[in-house]
């Protein structure tokens, strides 16, 4: 009695065919999950600035004027350091703050965000109101 038994497994072809798929999903999906990563990290910009404001407007009210950086007591990194602060420009009635990306945040498609003692900016080469929003 001789019964032969089927071997369970897969082949070759199906194993590539599987393997194909896979890097065609991740070939799609890696662009999307990296724009999400630096979006998500855009948040460190806008809270390092709102940080700014505040102490900007902290030292105006004892002082004439506003401060540069190190007067305000504001560092000049974001709190998890995607984005350096600084003080563009700064006299008695207005300021300019800047938060430039750096590191692996440099290619975000927003770039630089800024405010003025006014609120947001959203001209010239600063990040537009939709970078705000998102």
């Amino acid at each position: 009695m001789n019964t032969f038994k089927r071997l369970a497994g897969f082949t070759l072809l199906e194993l590539m065919i599987v393997v194909a798929i896979v890097g065609i999903l991740a070939s799609i999906a890696y662009p999307s999950y990296t724009e999400y990563v630096k979006r998500a990290k855009r948040a460190d910009a806008k809270a390092a600035l709102l940080n700014a404001q505040l102490a900007q407007e902290k030292y105006r009210a004892n002082h004439t004027d506003y401060g540069t950086l190190a007067e305000a007591g504001i560092s000049g990194t974001s709190a998890d350091g995607y984005y350096t602060i600084a003080v563009a420009s700064a006299d008695a009635t207005t300021y300019t703050m800047t938060a430039t990306p750096t590191g692996s945040q440099t290619g975000d498609s927003c770039g630089t965000f800024a405010v003025n003692q006014a609120g947001k900016l959203t001209t010239g080469s600063y990040a537009n109101a939709d970078c705000w929003g998102k």
